[in-house]
């Protein structure tokens, strides 16, 4: 099957297969640990632990504690099962990829940061990631392609004098204050019902 006419091992096809295995595999991790998310599988902790006073209660369950409340959780859950599905559907697995590496990141730098540097879980998402980056490196043909075209002639519709980027900064100002209303009428409202 994976031999060529010479009798020799067809590389390529070995590299595919490969490739193959770890998108499928990292998904069917992503979908565990979201779905586990969204299930209260993951980041429980027991009420003895919320009896607890805090500075008995090692950094683990602090953050579990903090992930587990709600858009948060939710949020993650539900990013990690969407990017499952597309890292199984050929015509998304470069968008899929590209997507899992903050998923991945973000784990990595949450269990280096609560539970140390050299864990079975840092390790483990290290590997993940490097899966990630190989998929992406399988398909760089494609990814060059694309960020040539997307980057080619790139620019804004018209020309800028100089001066006009100098009033960037008060307008942007009043952009800022203009975000802030909304947060006004809703402090303002709360006084009014308090």
């Amino acid at each position: 099957m994976t031999e060529n006419k010479t009798g020799k091992f067809n590389k390529a096809l070995i590299w595919d297969y490969f490739i193959l295995i770890a998108r499928i595999w990292l998904a069917f991790t992503l979908l565990r640990y979201g779905w586990s998310k969204l299930i209260g599988g993951q980041f429980y902790v027991t009420e003895e632990t919320l009896n607890s006073p805090l500075k008995q209660i090692d950094l683990l369950r602090v953050s579990w504690y903090l992930a587990d409340h709600e858009p948060f959780n939710s949020f993650i859950g539900i990013s990690q099962i969407v990017t499952a599905g597309l890292l199984i559907y050929e015509r998304t697995i470069i968008v899929a990829a590209f997507m899992s590496i903050p998923i991945w990141a973000n784990i990595l730098v949450w269990d280096m940061s609560f539970m140390g540097l050299y864990t079975g879980f840092t390790i483990r998402i290290t590997f993940y990631l490097l899966l990630t980056i190989l998929i992406i490196l399988h398909y760089k043909d494609k990814i060059i392609s694309t960020l040539q075209i997307l980057l080619k002639g790139t620019s804004t519709k018209f020309k800028f004098p100089i001066w006009a980027y100098l009033l960037v900064i008060p307008f942007g100002f009043l952009l800022e204050l203009i975000g802030s209303i909304p947060i006004a009428i809703i402090h303002y409202i709360g006084q009014i019902f308090k």
